[in-house]
């Protein structure tokens, strides 16, 4: 960055400057200037040689103090200020009071005031909660509500399993989801408008379905909806429903649970797929003339096209289909053909 380079250089200038007004006072010369003068321009030289490497740290230390800024929670600043004004506060206090002793000077009153100042901000932070309420209102925290994101009311597959009541606790959509919706649904692009009104179309099917909370809550600070969704996860206590995989990661490592709707989609899928030979044993005959029926060891029902004959016996069978019910599974097989023939 040249605005880098050119500070450096400036410093350089200065440096040399100064060292040359250091020379003159100790040995006075006619040749002063120019002495000051070679050491400014050897100082801007010197500083213009390592600017490149003052540029690359001077970059990364912004680079991190700015990622450490964006990870600041808006109540743990505003209950440091708070601590720190009362620290000031106190400090002026103290030096009111102790100024007529003959030892409190300035230092003193400088050590007072960064004691105070250490002290008060560290106990304000670590109860960043309660003294942020005094800047920022309070989000009611309620254990088990679950935040869901646009991708996962698109989606569509969270009406299923709030059918099924696997997604218990109080469904919570917060107001800058609806509105990201509602932009969708205004775009001027089709497809994202199509994404818009299937999303607020599957709001209501939600609310008829389970009371759905909008938690009119928001942070101008924090530009991603995706950041103010974790933000609003973890200051609620509540856990995010998506499947976005991004997202969930960022979550987890701001340790906010995630519910995944593909991780659940993946642990639920069937373990035999067509095709897979299993080896089965005919207990009984099937309602259809010739088949027979056997379990395997988790209880899943297995009919097997002509398997009757085995009746009482292990036969080996492939999968033809792998059907789930309401009631559970059921896989249709066929035998082998070395067991046919």
């Amino acid at each position: 960055m040249l605005a880098v380079r050119l500070f450096v250089m400036g410093l350089g200038l200065l440096l040399g400057w100064l060292a040359g007004q250091a020379l003159a006072s100790a040995q006075p010369t006619d040749l002063n200037r120019v002495n000051t003068l070679s050491l400014m321009l050897a100082g801007s030289l010197i500083a213009l040689l390592f600017a490149p490497r003052a540029e690359k740290l001077l970059t990364g230390s912004v680079g991190r103090f700015s990622r450490w800024y964006a990870g600041l929670s808006p109540r743990t600043v505003a209950a440091a200020t708070f601590g720190l004004i009362v620290a000031l506060l106190l400090s002026v206090l103290l030096s009111s009071l102790f100024q007529s002793l003959p030892f409190f000077n300035w230092f003193w009153n400088l050590l007072v005031t960064v004691i105070l100042a250490v002290f008060f901000v560290n106990f304000a932070v670590g109860h960043a909660e309660a003294f942020g309420m005094l800047a920022f209102p309070q989000v009611r925290r309620r254990s088990g509500s679950k935040l869901l994101d646009s991708n996962v009311i698109i989606d569509g597959r969270i009406l299923e399993l709030v059918r099924a009541g696997f997604l218990d606790g109080e469904l919570v959509v917060p107001g800058f989801i609806l509105r990201e919706l509602q932009l969708l649904s205004d775009s001027g692009d089709a497809q994202k408008r199509t994404r818009g009104k299937r999303g607020l179309g599957l709001v209501e099917e939600l609310r008829e379905l389970k009371p759905i909370r909008i938690e009119d809550w928001d942070d101008a600070a924090l530009k991603s909806v995706d950041d103010k969704l974790i933000r609003l996860a973890r200051e609620t206590g509540g856990q995010i429903v998506t499947n976005d995989g991004n997202l969930g990661k960022i979550a987890k490592l701001h340790g906010v649970t995630v519910l995944s709707v593909n991780e659940a989609a993946v642990a639920l899928k069937p373990q035999v797929q067509a095709g897979d030979l299993l080896a089965v044993t005919i207990t009984k005959g099937g309602q259809q003339s010739g088949q027979g029926v056997g379990y395997l060891e988790d209880g899943t029902m297995v009919v097997v096209e002509d398997g009757l004959k085995f009746r009482g016996k292990q036969a080996r069978v492939q999968v033809v289909n792998n059907v789930q019910t309401n009631v559970g599974r059921m896989i249709f097989a066929k035998l082998e053909r070395e067991e046919v023939a």
